[in-house]
Parts: structure tokens; C-alpha cells; sequence
């Protein structure tokens, strides 16, 4: 084999090396179910989130960004969480933050929506590394189809934390609304 047939089959060897390397890298951090036609989902329930943080707040903080800026993507129609509130006290439901596949139907049929999201608050607000200082937020929701009761869509996403320059020069990294707004943005992205 000539010199050049090997640069050929080894700049292959490489190229592929690196497909493998990129693909394999890539994070899972969203599911999308394949069968579900989200353009039937006409009106979405956001439940309380459950809150794993320090910051007691933290859920409702959340929520209403989510709620505000699934309403400003013109797409669907959000429930306003009062009214929610009220559906989960006509449906009986003990835990709103994490209902059951009954409790979920039974939901959809009280507030007439077509979905419900749910989701965890892992992670928000200050977090310490040595001098520096940052903000995060650590987000997991997902959307539940009322009819089915069956998960259709699902997505972590975490902003913000303690940077390179920040552990350098210090510093006290981006405002937490900022980074609430990013992480949300970023989920309704995986979403539409």
C-alpha cells in the first residue's frame, strides 16, 4: 500500500474515532416520545414542583418563570395555578407534585387539560468552592398525556455554578433570575 492509501484509511480511522467520541459524549438529557403528536397538546396543567433545595421558595420561583414563558411561546395555553390549586382539591389529590397514572386522568378531567408537567427543583442558589461564589439552578420536568397517563416528554437542565474565571478572581457569578430564566428557556427549547 503507497503512502498516500495509508494517510486515506487513517484519516478515516481518526474521523470515525471522533464520531464515536462526540456521540459518545453526548449527554442523554432529554426524552421525546417518538409515537406523540405534540401539536395536539392544546392546554398543559403545571403542577407544583417538588423542591430539593435549600431555598424553601425555590419551586414556586420555578413555576411561575415556567408558566410565563410557556405562555409567551403562543403554543399552548397554561392553567393558571390557582386554578390548578383548585383542580387538585376537586380531584382529591394527595400529592399534586407527583400524581399517580389515576390521579393524572382524573386531573385532565377536572382541569380539561390535554398534559400535566411535573418536575424536581435539584439545585437553587448559591453554591461555594473555595472564595467563589456562583448561583445554579438544577431543573427536571416532565410532561404526563392525561388520556394515557403515560410520559411523553422528559428533561434536566442546570445553569449557572461556579466558572473558571469566577474560581480565579472570584466574583459571584450571574443573578439568580438570569439563571432561572436560561435553564427554563432551555428546557421549553428541548420541548418545541
Amino acid at each position: 500500500m503507497n503512502r498516500r492509501g495509508r494517510r486515506n484509511i487513517l484519516s478515516k480511522a481518526v474521523l470515525y474515532a471522533v464520531l464515536i467520541l462526540v456521540t459518545a459524549c453526548k449527554s442523554a438529557d432529554t426524552y421525546r416520545d417518538p409515537k406523540m403528536d405534540f401539536g395536539s397538546i392544546y392546554t398543559v396543567a403545571v403542577m407544583p414542583l417538588t423542591n430539593l433545595s435549600k431555598e424553601q421558595v425555590a419551586s414556586d420561583r420555578v413555576r411561575d418563570v415556567l408558566v410565563t414563558m410557556l405562555l409567551a411561546t403562543g403554543d399552548v395555553y397554561v392553567i393558571p395555578p390557582g386554578e390548578v390549586a383548585r383542580g387538585v382539591v376537586l380531584a382529591g389529590v394527595p400529592n399534586p407534585s407527583a400524581p399517580s397514572n389515576d390521579e393524572t386522568k382524573k386531573l385532565g378531567t377536572v382541569l380539561k387539560a390535554d398534559a400535566l408537567i411535573t418536575g424536581v427543583v435539584r439545585e437553587y442558589g448559591e453554591m461555594r468552592s473555595g472564595t467563589a461564589v456562583a448561583n445554579v439552578l438544577s431543573l427536571h420536568l416532565q410532561m404526563t398525556e392525561v388520556q394515557t397517563g403515560r410520559v411523553v416528554w422528559s428533561v434536566s437542565s442546570t445553569k449557572g455554578g461556579i466558572s473558571f474565571l469566577d474560581r480565579l478572581f472570584g466574583g459571584g457569578g450571574e443573578p439568580m433570575n438570569d439563571i432561572t430564566e436560561k435553564t427554563v428557556k432551555d428546557v421549553i427549547n428541548k420541548l418545541f
